[in-house]
């Protein structure tokens, strides 16, 4: 399958304060494919540099096998990007805006736009300017998708999306990619829309990378068990079986990668009771918490 997206060893400093360090990471075609963190961990950043605005410190970005500091028009065309504060005129119509963006592009394809339209049930004379926020995301989606890139960068998303319309985002995306076969890199610090939606998950905090590999393994895997302490004093700490943690009066709770058999061994080294081990169910959301932690 081919990589879509490589980044190799990327380095980057704003100033004296670094962002990342080596960092690696690869979109293999027709995945869709999340980067997660906190705010402030990189994410932006990452775009950035993938869209050439931004030349890293060191390392390389390449898409479809190509410097992405450099690429050719032709290379970019191939490109979709999606940002807040996406160019919209307010005083177009949906169908005024469709045209005008349409005279820009070689390839495009009206029908993703106006399906899109259909299902917010807005008309196609109807003004920008009198559109909600969530409304005007939808339609800059529309635009996006009317492109046919190949690839589709979502930055953030989510931002200034009720529940309602982040669903409606999510659900038309994932079948137009699926129908198109297209290749989507999306970066979100809002987790729990994005648990069937996912293909591929990179989980970042505060220069290291934390989680990468697909999504439904990383909820397989990682897992949250609670238990007793024996006294208001007890300590733990991170290490090889114990990824994260949190202690609250007498109740401790641990996240681990490790099978229960080598929790339960671990934990009995530190003279806690097993049979106050339980295991606690966990959304994509409550994972992504457990493994970035809450502060």
């Amino acid at each position: 399958m081919e990589n879509v997206v490589e980044v190799k060893n990327l380095t980057h400093y704003y100033g004296n304060k670094l962002v990342f360090e080596d960092f690696n990471f690869e979109i293999k075609s027709g995945r869709i494919f999340g980067l997660l963190g906190k705010n402030g961990t990189g994410k932006t950043t990452t775009i950035n540099i993938l869209n050439g605005f931004l030349k890293p410190t060191s390392g390389q970005c390449l898409m479809f096998g190509e410097n992405s500091y450099k690429l050719p028009p032709q290379t970019k065309a191939r490109v979709g990007f999606l940002i807040e504060g996406h160019i919209q005129y307010s005083f177009m119509s949906i169908k005024q805006i469709e045209k005008f963006y349409s005279a820009f592009y070689p390839k495009w394809k009206k029908e993703p736009y106006y399906e899109l339209m259909a299902k917010l049930e807005v008309t196609q004379d109807q003004k920008l300017s009198k559109m909600s926020c969530g409304q005007r995301s939808q339609v800059a989606l529309g635009l996006i998708l009317a492109q046919d890139p190949d690839l589709l960068i979502l930055d953030d998303y989510s931002m200034g999306l009720d529940a309602g319309y982040r669903r409606l985002f999510l659900d038309y995306l994932i079948e137009y990619a699926k129908a198109e076969s297209k290749t989507i890199f999306i970066t979100s610090h809002i987790i729990q829309d994005l648990e069937n939606f996912l293909d591929d998950c990179l989980i970042i905090d505060y220069r290291s990378v934390l989680v990468a590999m697909p999504i439904k393994e990383f909820q397989k895997t990682f897992k949250q068990y609670k238990f007793h302490v024996p006294n208001p004093e007890f300590r733990l700490s991170k290490n090889n079986i114990i990824k994260n943690y949190e202690i609250l009066k007498d109740k401790a709770s641990v996240y681990t990668f490790s099978e229960r058999p080598e929790l339960e061994a671990y934990l009995n080294s530190l003279s806690i009771n097993n049979s106050t081990v339980e295991e606690v169910p966990m959304t994509l959301e409550d994972a992504f918490i457990g493994i970035t932690g809450k502060y």
